[in-house]
């Protein structure tokens, strides 16, 4: 996700947007329930004039405050001010504290990751070694087989053949079955190396950006943000919580990711037969539907790339080499750092 082309939530869209359109339909109702009575008494005021001259003046009051721009916009930042602060009783709104708790999911998921690796792994190393074994005994079976027929022994002859046959026809289910698991073997890895490099990523953010908003709101009092926004200019604070938000929003995403491939990658483990060879259908639609998605907030355009590679027959996959690390490196660029220019 390029942080220049994010795009804050609207206040509607938010959690206290929520909270404020509760509040917005709740004012409104009272407001139609004590209409009548309202307008009878201001019907019941204008029998005298220092009635009158009040009426006027919160008519007028009310009218300024609809006609003008700038008392517009306090009345709405005082609005949601208020929506902001009693949502913030029940839901974590604090953007350093969303993505601290994302970072613990991130380290959690990267083990629940490298420990299915490691299961995958296991199971296609005992596929493969089935697939050998087969393969040794088509060749015996059909040695076999041309030797009875240089005999004339023809009962065995077709016995052996049938029997490779066979044996033939297993391995290709079983060469399907591996192609599959090569593909999940293939993303589980690209997708754990990439969530390492966002972990680190978005560590860094966290370490840097908390002082950062600590001393911005320290310089930044609430009435000066009052006065941006009734001036119609941005608000600094706002402006930098809000790229902070679109951070917590792009991992948040991510993270979903992970962990609907992780389930996606559990079924399909769980819905094969190693030993005869067969799998669920179930659990392959999961893994086909996943291939036929567009796109992988995570993956970016390395998914395609993957694809190809595992349905590659040429590209053979080492399954004893060890899973690259990412280095940390002083010249890599943070994703994130854009969101904030």
């Amino acid at each position: 996700m390029d942080g220049k082309e994010f795009k804050p939530k609207s206040f509607w869209k938010r959690p206290e947007g929520v909270t404020g359109t509760i509040f917005m339909v709740a004012l409104i109702g009272g407001g139609l329930f004590l209409a009548a009575p309202v307008l009878t008494a201001i019907a019941a005021g204008l029998a005298s004039t220092l009635q009158i001259v009040i009426t006027v003046v919160i008519i007028a009051a009310i009218l300024y405050m609809v006609a003008d721009k700038s008392m517009r916009n306090l009345v709405w930042y005082g609005y949601k001010s208020i929506m902001r602060w009693i949502t913030g009783l029940f839901v974590q709104l604090d953007p350093i504290g969303v993505l601290k708790s994302y970072i613990d999911d991130l380290r959690g998921n990267l083990g629940k990751m490298n420990k299915q690796v490691g299961i995958l792994k296991g199971q296609m190393h005992k596929l493969k070694e089935t697939m050998n074994q087969n393969q040794r005994q088509i060749n015996t079976n059909m040695m076999l087989a041309n030797k009875a027929k240089e005999k004339n022994m023809d009962s065995q002859m077709v016995l052996k053949a049938r029997k490779a046959g066979r044996l033939k026809e297993s391995n290709m289910k079983l060469g399907d079955l591996y192609k599959k698991m090569e593909v999940l073997y293939r993303v589980l890895v690209k997708m754990y190396q990439n969530s390492e490099i966002l972990l680190e990523d978005v560590e860094d953010q966290v370490k840097v950006k908390e002082q950062e908003r600590k001393a911005i709101r320290a310089s930044h009092s609430a009435m000066t943000s009052a006065r941006n926004i009734i001036s119609g200019n941005s608000d600094s604070r706002q402006m930098f919580d809000r790229a902070l938000e679109a951070i917590a929003d792009d991992v948040a995403n991510k993270v979903g990711e992970m962990e609907r491939f992780m389930e996606v990658s559990t079924n399909f483990m769980d819905s094969v037969d190693l030993q005869n060879g067969v799998f669920e259908e179930e659990g392959l639609k999961m893994l086909e539907k996943w291939e036929k998605e567009s796109t992988s907030l995570i993956l970016g355009d390395d998914k395609s790339n993957l694809l190809l590679e595992a349905n590659d027959d040429g590209n053979i996959l080492d399954l004893n080499a060890p899973i690259e690390h990412p280095v940390k490196n002083t010249s890599h660029k943070n994703q994130y750092d854009t969101f904030f220019d």
